[in-house]
């Protein structure tokens, strides 16, 4: 068996890949990136240059096993990336295929937020646990599910879409999917700009996120105010994590997890996030698990998670 494999982690934003080893050891790592290319054979062209660079530089070029992906809506048992609601190609994309037919090695694809999971897993927070939800917190909010040490696939490759479950029934805010009131328009870095432009809009409080240009806020921008003691920041952050929590404890009642394992920027905002997600489970959660999941942050820096979980995968490619 050749001693290295490469994981490629596909974000909405950036994609980042590394070059890793049997022990999870990064070697190196690149990024490239993914919104500016709304052709995927472009994106293709790119992201093969920009590893065989790497691989080249690190005298990999002949010493990889195969290649793991993590990507929103990508199908493990297709090898497909079907119709992604953040990413910039629509229909079937045969992603695998695409990439094996460049670098002639096997190749497995499976969705960002399993990939994740399956890192935080290996090498994380998650060691040693069967039953946990791995929860991406970026673009958009990701999910993988593991029960009795299994990822949840379902028959057709997709389950765990849990940034897709309704929170807002009535009235809710469009998501990318297509639907309204998914979890993911409120509570991903993106639905928290959206909430902090909808409280400037609705109220008259005094705010430093007034200082900035309505439409150019980002979830940092918000983060930074509510360090500062930002009274509205604050409040976003309540409401964010409120719905979050109420989410979490459907899931818990559907799985009944150890932990629930947070990860990605947003994951980064610790207890002005974490505070409210507690206190909304103790508050909505049904008595019978009363105390017994978990809310844990990863374990596993930036990138390293999905990159780790997608090189997990290369070793068992075929």
């Amino acid at each position: 068996m050749k001693p290295y494999v490469v994981g490629i982690d596909i974000g909405g934003t950036n994609t980042v890949f590394g070059i890793v080893d049997a022990r999870g050891n990064v070697i190196a790592s690149s990024s490239i990136k993914t919104a500016k290319h709304s052709d995927v054979n472009d994106y293709i062209n790119e992201l093969s240059e920009a590893l065989d660079n790497l691989l080249e530089s690190n005298d990999a070029a002949d010493k990889i096993n195969g290649i793991g992906v993590g990507a929103p809506n990508a199908n493990f048992f297709t090898g497909c990336v079907e119709n992604p609601a953040n990413l910039p190609w629509n229909g079937e994309i045969p992603l695998a295929q695409m990439l094996k037919d460049r670098f002639n090695v096997p190749v497995a694809i499976t969705n960002d937020a399993n990939a994740a999971a399956i890192g935080e897993m290996t090498y994380g927070v998650a060691r040693g646990m069967k039953d946990f939800i791995m929860i991406t917190l970026g673009t958009g909010v990701g999910s993988g599910i593991v029960a009795n040490g299994q990822l949840i696939y379902g028959h057709d490759g997709f389950a765990g879409e849990l940034g897709h479950v309704t929170v807002k029934p009535n009235n809710g805010r469009m998501c990318g999917c297509g639907r309204t009131g998914c979890l993911e328009a409120y509570c991903s870095a993106t639905g928290v700009a959206r909430t902090a432009r909808e409280f400037l809009e609705t109220r008259t409080d005094p705010s430093r996120l007034r200082d900035i240009p309505i439409e150019d806020i980002t979830s940092k921008d918000v983060y930074d105010a509510a360090v500062l003691g930002d009274k509205l920041a604050k409040e976003i952050f309540q409401y964010t994590g409120d719905i979050m929590g109420r989410a979490f404890c459907n899931f818990i009642a559907f799985s009944s997890p150890e932990a629930i394992v947070l990860f990605g920027g947003l994951a980064k905002s610790g207890d002005l996030l974490m505070k409210p997600i507690q206190e909304s489970i103790d508050r909505n959660i049904m008595s019978a698990f009363k105390g017994k999941t978990k809310l844990l942050l990863s374990e596993l820096k930036d990138s390293d998670a999905a990159v780790l979980g997608a090189s997990a995968l290369a070793w068992e490619a075929r």
